[in-house]
């Protein structure tokens, strides 16, 4: 669930802060409409808990990937707007031969502002001091391993989204990498299928697969503790959620009759996810202590700069 980048969206792609003082004028009747789904995505989420997903939802996966920079046009933007920002991964007057120009469509701006900053001191006053902690004592390698074994048991949800959208061969590496790394990788501890027989695919989502059928991405949307999000890609974590098999018969969100589980007591169950997604997170953050140390401070519009990244990036896998 990379609360890891949802925790810097607020942090800031988590994924300072220096809040625009100039938003867009908004009236209630222009947020009335999304504002049922917001609801809705952070009921149902709340619901998912550590159910875990490879959408990078978060900022740091935002900011790590750094996004060619492109030129983008605000659906709604006053004259008196500068877009300008310094930001060495993000820069709007790199007018390449290649720009692409996309919507970023925010009418929950002011709203989604708030929830920002609140995600953002929620990481650096909570999440980033124990990830240093963590960090101090764990070595980056047996970090990265943990990292491998969430990725490996996850598989599932990226394998049906590689059919469902037609890429076979991606399905095929998808399941060749979860046999040899459980196997030849200990159970996800290595990644023998990368660095041996050099096999690697795009991660896929239900977000991307909705936006390979031509749905629209909707509005932004900041959510508390989970970061960026548009409607679509929210619903489609919402999707992926249910497409894994952890989350059915490890460690059930909702009970099915009759289902084999692991594990029955619903208080071993919830305090397990709590435990999990922590220690995800946590280690996720460590992981990118330095590659994010001063990001905050170089960025003028922290809010637009991680927005904008966030945007690229799920168009682009779109687009892959």
């Amino acid at each position: 669930m990379n609360m890891r980048s949802s925790f810097l969206n607020l942090s800031a792609k988590i994924h300072t802060f220096s809040q625009s003082s100039q938003a867009p004028a908004f009236s209630y009747g222009q947020i009335i409409t999304p504002l049922w789904a917001t609801g809705l995505l952070s009921l149902v989420l709340a619901m998912g808990g550590c159910a875990g997903n490879d959408q990078s939802t978060d900022t740091l996966k935002t900011l790590e990937n750094k996004p060619e920079p492109t030129l983008v046009e605000k659906a709604e933007s006053s004259g008196n707007e500068d877009p300008t920002f310094e930001d060495e991964l993000f820069d709007p007057f790199d007018e390449g031969p290649e720009e692409t120009a996309i919507e970023e469509y925010d009418p929950l701006e002011p709203v989604n502002s708030v929830v920002f900053e609140f995600n953002y001191q929620f990481d650096k006053y909570l999440l980033k001091p124990a990830a240093q902690v963590y960090n101090f004592f764990i070595p980056p390698d047996v970090q990265q391993s943990i990292v491998n074994v969430f990725q490996n048991v996850r598989f599932v949800p990226r394998f049906f989204n590689n059919l469902f959208q037609a890429k076979f061969r991606g399905a095929g590496i998808e399941m060749s990498r979860f046999l040899i790394n459980s196997t030849l990788g200990v159970g996800g501890l290595f990644d023998p299928a990368k660095i041996m027989f050099d096999l690697d695919t795009p991660v896929e989502d239900l977000g991307q697969t909705l936006g390979s059928y031509g749905m629209p991405p909707g509005p932004y949307l900041v959510l508390p503790f989970y970061g960026a999000f548009t409607l679509r890609d929210g619903f489609g974590f919402i999707g992926d959620t249910f497409l894994d098999p952890f989350n059915w018969l490890v460690l059930p969100i909702i009970e099915i009759r009759d289902a084999p589980l692991l594990v029955t007591d619903n208080s071993t169950i919830n305090y397990a996810r709590l435990g999990l997604t922590a220690a995800e997170n946590i280690n996720l953050r460590a992981l990118t202590l330095e590659s994010f140390q001063g990001v905050e401070e170089g960025t003028l519009d922290l809010y637009g700069a991680i927005r904008n990244g966030y945007l690229q990036r799920r168009q682009k896998a779109i687009e892959e």
